[in-house]
């Protein structure tokens, strides 16, 4: 009878075997949020054989599996010129064609969507460019040869698989597949803390009680710190809300240990705030849970070392790159590490610190007002590519940044575009025979707006 693992002295010696090659593409995306998705739909438009592996059973991430149901503005913050495009734009034009989505004042001119409808969309979005999809599968290392990577090694209903492709984008959040295949990562320093989001029904039914107020006052009887959170209604849904009032403190989503004990512990936390509504609301208001997620929300983790690290400074100065792949506004948005309170930094040199959510906002400047501010900042090419790997190339939250600037240009609409252009450097990249990191930029750019991005 053969063995396919052997005990010895408490370990588990699995035996040498073959791995079957389940698919073979000229690019691999390893990870299927919003930046994946992009990044394949991309390079597929372009001719390029893809195929996307994604844990989930949905594409979309945060977007979806974590019900974070909001993009942030398309404009300057002036509101004079469009910086963003590409397939967030077209994505949000689909959905607006089932009333999937609507404009909101939230944050000034953002767009909040149905993650329901989202889900579909982005199904549409693989079926049509004839990207082969491998969703309920986990990524479970990587095949080198030397310092190139020749495949990942997959694992779901039917078994170990291999995936071999010319190159590859690791779009998993914690930079999983670029710390397994030898790239440098930099250390994040104290972490932002994980949310749990959920689908909330009868909030309607609190107007004029103080909630926020009574999770603070009788909060430490159902083991809640004090906290801090916001909302966003979900089109299509009458009086349901996604909530994100519950971090999960010294959580580390790139260690499985903690990560269990974060997603345990994020839902124990939102039926306290639901115990809390039940006895202490007003009655006849009943709250209740449509909808927890699939995933706990992680904010901060791993980030590669890339050829150059986007800085706070850069950031906040609106400083111009040459090799721009990617234009924001959303401000530096640092969620306090252990507890409670959230800070924001604002390109008119303005800043707002919230403790708590039961302690007013604090307003004040971090720099003195200027001629002329700054109305959006870049993301440059060379922040998601680095020289240890030459066939990966990052895109979403683990691209080079430092602590200022990753708390800007973490949000979706920002790292969808570095999706976009990840999934365009590979296409180009095997056009010219070389490493990603040595792709013109001047080509990049001018593909990517081909493709409909906006490039300033």
């Amino acid at each position: 009878m053969s063995r396919h693992a052997e005990a010895t002295h408490g370990n588990i010696e699995e035996l040498p075997r073959r791995v079957p090659v389940v698919s073979e593409a000229d690019v691999c995306v390893v990870g299927g949020g919003c930046s994946g998705v992009f990044a394949a739909v991309r390079a597929a438009r372009l001719g390029a054989r893809v195929v996307i592996i994604e844990k989930q059973n949905c594409f979309g991430g945060m977007a979806t599996a974590g019900l974070v149901n909001l993009w942030h503005s398309l404009r300057a913050l002036d509101g004079s010129r469009q910086i963003i495009g590409g397939l967030t734009q077209e994505v949000i034009e689909r959905l607006m064609k089932r009333g999937a989505v609507r404009a909101t004042s939230l944050l000034a001119k953002d767009f909040a969507f149905n993650s329901e409808e989202l889900k579909i969309e982005l199904d549409e979005l693989i079926v049509e460019n004839r990207i082969e999809p491998f969703l309920h599968t986990v990524y479970a290392a990587p095949v080198m040869a030397g310092n190139v990577l020749q495949a990942v090694i997959i694992e779901n209903k039917n078994g170990r698989q291999a995936v071999r492709a010319r190159h590859f984008v690791d779009a998993t959040g914690d930079a999983d597949l670029a710390f397994d295949a030898g790239v440098v990562s930099r250390d994040p320093g104290p972490l932002q803390p994980p949310t749990t989001c959920a689908k909330l029904q009868g909030m309607a039914g609190l107007k004029g009680f103080n909630w926020q107020a009574a999770l603070s006052e009788h909060g430490a009887e159902f083991n809640l710190e004090e906290d801090w959170g916001w909302g966003c209604g979900i089109p299509g849904l009458q009086d349901v809300q996604m909530r994100a009032d519950v971090h999960v403190f010294n959580t580390d989503v790139a260690d499985a240990t903690q990560l269990t004990r974060g997603e345990i512990e994020g839902r124990r936390k939102i039926r306290a705030i639901l115990d809390i509504l039940r006895k202490y609301g007003p009655p006849g208001a009943p709250v209740g849970l449509v909808e927890l997620a699939a995933t706990l929300g992680g904010r901060e983790s791993r980030r590669i070392a890339a050829r150059h690290q986007l800085t706070g400074d850069e950031l906040l100065s609106g400083q111009r790159f040459t090799d721009a792949i990617a234009n924001g506004t959303y401000p530096v948005d640092i969620h306090t590490a252990g507890g409670a309170g959230i800070c924001f930094r604002y390109l008119d040199g303005t800043e707002m610190s919230i403790p708590s959510r039961s302690a007013p906002a604090i307003r004040g400047r971090w720099r003195e007002p200027l001629p002329a501010d700054p109305t959006f900042y870049q993301i440059p090419l060379r922040s998601l590519v680095q020289d240890r790997v030459p066939n990966l190339v990052a895109a979403g939250r683990m691209i080079d940044t430092d602590k200022t600037a990753f708390s800007a240009v973490r949000v979706m609409v920002n790292m969808n575009q570095t999706g976009e252009a990840a999934g365009v450097a590979c296409v180009l990249a095997a056009r010219g025979g070389g490493s990603v990191a040595d792709v013109n930029p001047d080509d990049l750019r001018r593909t990517l707006a081909q493709g409909g991005s906006i490039m300033i």
